[in-house]
């Protein structure tokens, strides 16, 4: 159930009629009758023939079963009161004109009368009488009324007395004169044609019914057709409802009149709610009634049940569950703030220009203002606004809540306007972050957030931190009649509950009142609770965050070389550095000759400054050294032997540059600090200037718009930089930042200095590259490396590897472990156990810790076994977090490890005399440190407290490694039978880390799955509207293909050239695709395009062609191609199923316009096949979009993009059984022949989810 969908429901403003045209109503019985009428006496049934038993006598609709009820006394105070008049009758359920159910006619088994056929009769319990002529809600400008006969459905001969109106909008027909409610309507916008047949009688025709009206004389049914082709003549005919319709509907579905077995289609327009059997009726304009929300109320009942109340009748409605029945709700309230709406304050408002935009926004007659802060705003907004609560945003309505409106505030309204609130309120509003009429609702609660709950934007008051001087100022202005200024007070801190100090006006409201400044009285009295706005919630008030820097000063020698062009790369010894008298004043750092020079020797501005690194002691000749980076690409080195001095001018310069947002970094003891350009997640338009401060392996940054936050670099999944536009990748979970080089000098020292911070700092645990769960990256690499390839290899742990390669191992992850991958057969598994053995073995402080490892060890010899687990657990909690997340890990490893020890021959005892030595780092000549390891793996789940359920699960998985490895004989080491590894690339063909993925492609991997995987591996969530797309790229004929989601991926390799290449990146245009294709009723398309054709048949390569104008048309099997729009005979005509359509035109063919698709169609001919190319240019980007989508929608049969989101895509694929060929597949490189003379297996990887192995 979705607002806004289509169809709509075709209404129309209504135009005044000529007068001659229209019946005038008379008073008798409170209802309009026609003057100068005969009025026919009350219903009666004409007999023409036998009884049908579908007669309308038994089917017309009376909407007021069960469900529908009396007023009584607890809805008085809310609906108008009319006198009840009590009547049994039998009333049916739906229209003249065919039951609700067709097919089921036992549908109505519960009405005391359904034994006859078709018929729908239902008691009403009791029903309002007939309201006066002010109080109907069907007061609709009456064109015509009066008694007719109707013929029911099905063409019988019985015929019923109905009363019938006929409006601008609707032709509706009622039980007698006094109904509000219809039995039926017809909307005249699906009135084809009224004509007169046969004797008093006439039709009215739609696009698929025929309605029968008779009339009493030849005269009355004459002027009955004159009306009504007066009426609906020359307008536009609708045949079924469509996006086109005059009026969109605010939310439709079906809801059930509580009783019934059968639901209604029910449709809320504005400020009315229409009924209708079925959609169906609801798109070809056939209803049953209309209830005009200006006099209803809605009431919950229950959890799916509401009612809808008028003085008329009660609708106890059903929804399908309770999310919905709140929607429902929502909606018909709305339609009733419609109904009641009053156009004349917003009207006055709206003549201050500035007023009929929103502002903050811009979107055009905004209805709705914050009465308190001064501005008018539109819907949505509104609604953000409200989100901040009434202490921040009083909202109110301009149309709805009138009594609020006073003269006096709509004079504060217009002698401020948006426009001059906004030069306080969005003083400061970057480009980058104001909203458009288009914003999303996130983008809309986060700038007016900014805008009015933290005041980001606003002009700050000179006054602004002194409290006094802003009291004082506030009384003195509210005096005058410049409201601007109060409200700048208001709201940059002014209290406008001080004491003004005078006893006949104690108060700024009191003072404005007795000065005769009543808008000012009326801005201070909307803001007498209002909760002023803070940069953080709970900020103190003299805390200014866009204070300038503080005036900092400093002074005294320091010794300084030449200033350089590049980085320092060599030590400076003492020599080269000079004294200096160097002082800091008003935001310039200078340095003199000496402290008896007036002229300084050079300057820099604070603005200047973009970096400062602080050097290790020993880096240069004097003991403490720092570096300045300035704007303009130059490096300033000074030094000094004293450590308080060195120490407080690092604090005074860093004070001087850093801005106040992002002050807390001053209190860290950072080894650089400056600010860089970045880009943040998936947003790589625009940049922000952030702020960072480099502390140990943790940078610290205060980027635009957020609070502060830690990035640990030894956490990091990937570190990288991309030489070509010098931007340093920085991958963490779930986001991945980019910081740019607007500066190559400064920037080259960061990047240096993060990845030094981001390897490994030490031989401590802490110090390591660590995993997201605080695992060293090497502990982690090698255990999954093992638990893959190594479980079943015999003796493993107690075999050695090979010296020198574990001596090379150990190195490359002690320089980068992040960027070693281990892979069998590069790898063997005796050297990487090795290597883990060696890392526990000269581990600093080790596993357990020099300070409790005693303890651990004596730990083993208690002999009470939960008494010695007790104890276990105690020493587990005191480990630091880093070596008890490692512990557990290892000996998870271990107890999976000796659960396969019939394969490999390593037991609980084995595995405890290797690992025990080792890990408690003592030379083994006892088995004490051996029984504390057997006891951890022996208890391992009552230590750790493990989840039984998830080692079983872990434990299923081993056993499907071991259970696969054992069966194929053959079991393939890096590529397994059945894989391409093929290069792909991310968002631009870059041979970068960031940017090449080799990824393995099984025969049965679709587009979505290879998208996925290559966004996993860069953590890259995909959001929603996000359409990440696989891309078939072709550089040579310069076109490119988004492959479908369902697409098969290795069939597309091995029809590339070497010209080809895949390319994940989003599909801007596909959101756009989906919106036409879901407006699009015909599946078919015509239209005009350019042609040119470049026929290739195969070992000749002649190609022929010129563009000139054809007219096609695309159907669900075939596209043809006519010479021009009259032709009768195609030209051309091609299968769609066996197209393959391509966006772009290679540009020597000189295409007319930038907006060219090329089609390739290969024949499937035997013995002389035959590839054809062609290429179409359409005149706009849109209509190339729409053929597009067309295309696609036909070949995949409506299913363009995944219904649920490329999210849901990620499922794990099915082992096929069978396999279409025994050859492994080579890494697709090489030559185009050798590419497509290759073998492929299309088998699937069978141990796909356990080839994560760093």
């Amino acid at each position: 159930m979705q607002k806004d969908q289509t169809p709509q429901v075709p209404i129309r403003i209504r135009t005044s009629q000529p007068q001659e045209n229209i019946q005038q109503p008379s008073q008798s019985n409170t209802q309009p009758a026609l003057p100068a009428r005969r009025v026919p006496p009350p219903p009666r049934e004409t007999r023409l023939g036998s009884v049908d038993h579908n007669s309308d006598d038994y089917e017309d609709p009376d909407l007021f079963y069960s469900c529908v009820h009396p007023v009584n006394t607890p809805y008085r105070d809310m609906s108008l009161q009319v006198p009840v008049q009590v009547k049994v009758q039998y009333s049916s359920l739906c229209s003249d004109d065919e039951l609700l159910d067709d097919d089921d006619t036992t549908l109505w088994s519960d009405s005391p009368i359904s034994s006859q056929q078709g018929s729908l009769c239902l008691p009403s319990i009791g029903r309002l009488s007939p309201a006066t002529k002010d109080d109907s809600p069907q007061l609709s400008a009456v064109i015509k009324m009066g008694w007719l006969d109707k013929n029911p459905p099905q063409g019988a001969l019985y015929y019923q007395r109905r009363w019938v109106k006929l409006d601008v909008d609707y032709l509706r027909y009622f039980d007698n004169d006094k109904e509000v409610y219809s039995k039926g309507i017809i909307s005249t916008a699906f009135i084809t044609n009224v004509s007169s047949v046969g004797e008093l009688k006439f039709e009215v025709v739609t696009s698929n019914r025929t309605f029968i009206f008779r009339a009493e004389s030849e005269a009355e049914r004459n002027d009955w057709v004159t009306v009504l082709q007066d009426c609906t003549g020359g307008r536009s005919r609708h045949s079924t409802m469509n996006p086109n319709s005059p009026l969109s509907s605010d939310f439709q579905g079906y809801l059930e009149l509580r009783g019934l077995r059968s639901k209604l289609y029910t449709v809320v327009a504005s400020d009315k709610v229409f009924l209708y059997k079925n959609m169906e009726d609801y798109r070809i304009g056939v209803g049953i009634t209309s209830i005009d929300m200006n006099v209803g109320n809605v009431k919950v009942t229950d959890r799916r049940s509401f009612d809808l109340t008028t003085p008329y009748r009660i609708f106890s409605f059903m929804a399908e569950s309770e999310q919905l029945k709140e929607q429902w709700v929502d909606a018909m309230h709305n339609a009733i703030g419609e109904a009641l709406s009053n156009s004349e304050v917003a009207d006055q408002i709206w003549m201050e220009r500035s007023n009929s935009l929103c502002a903050d926004c811009g979107a055009p007659k905004p209805e709705w203002a914050a009465i308190n802060l001064c501005v008018v705003v539109c819907k949505r907004c509104a609604g953000q606004h409200r989100g901040l609560g009434p202490s921040i945003s009083k909202v109110r309505s301009l149309k709805m809540d009138r009594k609020v409106w006073t003269e006096e505030l709509i004079q504060v309204f217009l002698s401020l306007g948006n426009e001059r609130v906004n030069s306080f309120w969005a003083a400061n509003v970057p480009p980058s972050e104001a909203l458009t009429p288009s914003s999303c609702s996130e983008e809309r609660r986060r700038f007016i957030t900014n805008k009015y709950r933290q005041g980001k934007y606003r002009k700050y008051h000179p006054l602004y931190g002194n409290q006094k001087e802003l009291d004082n100022a506030l009384c003195i202005n509210v005096q005058s009649s410049d409201v601007l200024e109060t409200l700048s007070l208001i709201f940059c801190g002014a209290d406008v509950n001080c004491s003004t100090g005078m006893p006949s006006c104690p108060s700024p409201l009191s003072l404005a009142k007795a000065h005769s400044q009543l808008l000012q009285a009326e801005l201070i009295k909307n803001n007498l609770n209002t909760e002023l706005p803070r940069l953080e919630v709970g900020l103190a008030m003299d805390v200014n965050p866009y204070s300038p820097p503080l005036c900092v000063s400093h002074n005294g020698f320091l010794y300084k070389t030449a200033s350089m062009a590049r980085a320092i790369t060599e030590r400076k010894a003492r020599e080269e550095f000079s004294r200096r008298w160097c002082t800091l004043n008003d935001g310039t750092f200078s340095y003199y000759e000496s402290d008896k020079n007036s002229n300084p020797n050079g300057a820099l501005k604070a603005s200047e400054i973009v970096c400062l690194a602080v050097d290790a002691s020993d880096r240069h000749g004097y003991d403490h050294t720092f570096e300045l980076y300035s704007e303009s690409e130059r490096l300033y080195l000074f030094g000094t032997d004293d450590a308080d001095s060195h120490k407080e001018w690092v604090k005074s310069i860093a004070k001087s540059f850093i801005p106040a947002s992002a002050e807390p970094l001053l209190r860290l003891g950072f080894e650089r600090i400056g600010r860089l350009k970045c880009k943040d997640g998936l947003n790589l338009q625009t940049s922000k200037v952030g702020w960072f401060a480099l502390v140990g392996s943790t940078l610290h940054a205060y980027l635009e718009d957020s609070r502060g936050e830690e990035i640990h670099l030894r956490k990091l999944n990937e570190l990288s930089i991309q030489q070509d536009n010098e931007v340093l990748v920085l991958v963490e979970r779930g986001r991945t930042l980019y910081i740019e080089g607007e500066r190559k000098l400064d920037f080259s020292g960061w990047c240096g200095a993060i990845q030094i911070a981001a390897g490994s700092g030490g031989d401590t645990l802490s110090q390591q590259q660590l995993t997201e769960t605080d695992i060293p990256i090497i502990v982690h690499s090698c255990i999954g490396y093992i638990t893959q390839c190594g479980l079943t290899s015999e003796g493993i742990y107690r075999k050695s590897g090979v010296n020198s390669r574990v001596a090379a191992l150990c190195e490359r992850f002690r320089r980068d472990a992040r960027s070693l991958c281990l892979r069998e057969g590069e790898h063997q598994v005796d050297d990487v156990s090795t290597t883990l053995k060696r890392f526990f073995r000269e581990l600093e402080e080790g596993l357990f810790t020099s300070e409790d490892a005693k303890t651990w060890l004596s730990t083993a010899s208690i002999q009470d076994e939960s008494m010695k687990i007790s104890q276990y657990q105690m020493l587990l909690n005191r480990l630091p977090h880093v070596n008890k997340a490692t512990l557990q890990a290892l000996i998870n490893h271990l107890y999976c490890v000796q659960r396969v020890s019939d394969l490999n021959q390593m037991n609980l005892h084995n595995l405890a005399i290797v690992f025990g030595p080792t890990l408690f780092q003592t030379d083994g000549k006892d088995y004490t440190a051996g029984r504390a390891i057997e006891d951890l793996i022996q208890h391992y789940i009552h230590i750790f407290e493990v989840d039984e359920q998830q080692l079983k699960k872990q434990l299923a998985e081993i056993d499907v490694i071991i259970k696969l490895r054992t069966q194929n004989k053959n079991f393939p080491s890096t590529t397994p039978g059945g894989h391409i590894i093929c290069t792909v690339y991310l968002e631009e063909k870059k041979e970068t880390a960031t940017a090449e993925y080799h990824v393995q492609i099984p025969g049965s991997m679709t587009a979505a799955e290879l998208t996925c995987e290559v966004l996993d591996r860069r953590n890259i969530p995909v959001k929603d509207k996000e359409y990440w797309s696989c891309w078939e790229v072709c550089n040579k004929e310069e076109m490119e293909r988004p492959l479908h989601y369902q697409e098969r991926v290795l069939p597309i390799l091995h029809s590339f050239g070497t010209e080809s290449h895949l390319l994940i990146k989003k599909y801007h245009s596909m959101e756009a695709m989906i919106c036409y294709l879901g407006n699009k009723v015909d599946v078919s398309k015509h239209g005009l395009m350019k042609f040119r054709e470049e026929r290739s048949i195969l070992g000749l390569g002649r190609t022929t062609g010129s563009f000139n104008d054809r007219y096609f048309i695309l159907t669900s099997n075939s596209l043809r191609m006519y010479k021009e729009v009259r032709s009768n005979r195609p030209e051309r005509e091609w299968p769609v199923k066996n197209l393959k359509v391509y966006l772009g035109i290679k540009k020597r063919l000189r295409p007319p316009t930038c907006w060219g698709l090329t089609v390739v169609y290969e024949s499937k001919k035997q013995e002389k096949p035959e590839k054809q190319q062609w290429y179409l240019c359409c005149d706009t980007q849109p209509e190339m979009r729409e053929w597009f989508a067309t295309f696609l929608s036909i070949q995949y049969d409506g299913d363009v993009w995944p219904q649920d989101g490329l999210q849901q895509t990620r499922v794990s694929r099915a082992l096929p059984d069978t396999r279409h060929g025994n050859v492994s597949l080579i890494p697709l490189r090489g030559s185009e022949n050798e590419m497509r003379n290759s073998v492929a297996a299309f088998s699937q990887d069978p141990l796909a989810p356990f080839r994560d192995v760093r």
